[in-house]
């Protein structure tokens, strides 16, 4: 780990006081601390993206310099399908919930928008986001509206060997193993206890629309606090398992892989994709009138302070201009760059949460020891030119 110039406990104390105030702190315009200021011009980074060579796959990513809003349009919300997306009719969909519990039972989407109604504003990101060249816009905040999920699986009432709860999806798809073919639908899981938090929608409305579509209609698990893998669209069935599922996405994809050292020996440890990390990302830089402000966002976990390092230069405090109206929303930072000189610059942002942990570098372990893309938290280098000096 990078060495740090504030001690953990320094950052736990200033996140302690940060998230108390947190039910404080608003904005009357929260566009105004995400938007160029009036007169700004926002420079195109240099390090673009090449095109998305997965396009059955990815579909619409977010553009860091558009980043404008706290909440991110639906149009400009990323989207991902791995199988088929299902177009269903509300009249003829029903979830089903069962497995392991003592009363079975069938909800018609009009059953559960008749239910107690909750929001939730949640950074939903792709654990692949940044872990390959062309896919660095898998990330969106939205607020989601929905039922709680904990009441609908406590009413289900799970029998006691019931450990796990899987979500299926209407989406399929054929899959091959060790040359044997057949058709396999989405499926997640989680252990029951995380199931039953009281954060997990089953979530009908996404920023005041139905959900469109791409993003699961006619219902979704929103799950916050986890990646995007785990927050199953086109959701029709909900099962209380006794051993955890062991399908492609739980399995065999999805799945991080790091090598580490045991006994002299360089052995590989392998993990499920499940809870989000502690991430950041230079979003942008403008100028006006030859200074130039640099703007960007934080998430995966309460976030207590945001820094930024130019050049190689020693790590900056940001400015925090914005907080989510929840935890599990992303902050929105910025720092005035004054007139640097003319030329390409490199721009690196780390946030550290309110547990005092940092943002790895990418030369961190955690990171550098990984064989898969998922779960790519690492810092985010961006580079960018400025402009020579007007007379």
């Amino acid at each position: 780990m990078e060495t740090r110039e504030i001690s953990r406990r320094a950052a736990m104390l200033q996140g302690g006081a940060t998230l108390a105030g947190m039910a404080l702190l608003r904005f009357p315009n929260p566009a105004q601390a995400a938007s160029p200021r009036a007169g700004e011009v926002v420079l195109p980074w240099l390090d673009q993206p090449p095109p998305n060579q997965a396009p059955n796959v990815i579909g619409n990513q977010l553009v860091w310099e558009r980043l404008d809003s706290v909440l991110t349009p639906i149009d400009q919300f990323f989207t991902i399908h791995h199988y088929n997306v299902p177009v269903l009719a509300e009249k003829d969909w029903r979830l089903e919930i069962g497995g392991l519990v003592q009363q079975p039972r069938t909800f018609s989407l009009a059953e559960l928008r008749a239910r107690p109604r909750r929001e939730v504003t949640f950074t939903l990101e792709c654990s692949g986001n940044h872990g390959l060249p062309f896919f660095t816009g898998g990330i969106g905040n939205a607020t989601w509206a929905g039922t709680p999920l904990a009441p609908v699986l406590q009413e289900a009432g799970t029998f006691d060997q019931g450990t796990e709860v899987a979500f299926w999806g209407s989406d399929s798809g054929i899959e091959t193993v060790r040359n044997s073919t057949f058709r396999e639908p989405f499926g997640r899981s989680m252990a029951l206890a995380d199931a039953l938090s009281p954060d997990n929608l089953l979530c009908y409305e996404m920023n005041g629309r139905p959900l469109p579509v791409a993003h699961g209609f006619p219902l979704r698990l929103i799950a916050p606090g986890w990646y995007g893998i785990a927050n199953v669209k086109w959701l029709a069935r909900i099962e209380v398992l006794n051993t955890r599922l062991e399908n492609r996405f739980m399995g065999r994809d999805y799945v991080t892989i790091r090598e580490e050292q045991h006994g002299g020996l360089k052995l590989a440890r392998f993990t499920s994709v499940g809870r989000a990390l502690l991430k950041s990302a230079p979003a942008r830089v403008t100028s006006k009138d030859g200074a130039y402000r640099i703007a960007g966002a934080a998430w995966g976990a309460p976030i207590a302070a945001v820094e930024v390092r130019i050049d190689g230069g020693p790590w900056q405090p940001a400015t925090i201009d914005e907080r989510g109206d929840t935890a599990f929303a992303w902050t929105l930072w910025s720092v005035d760059w004054g007139k640097p000189p003319a030329g390409v610059h490199t721009i690196t942002s780390r946030s550290i949460d309110a547990e005092g942990h940092v943002q790895p570098a990418m030369d961190d372990p955690q990171i550098a020891n990984k064989r898969t893309y998922w779960e790519s938290n690492g810092q985010i280098t961006r580079r960018v030119r400025t402009l020579p000096k007007t007379p």
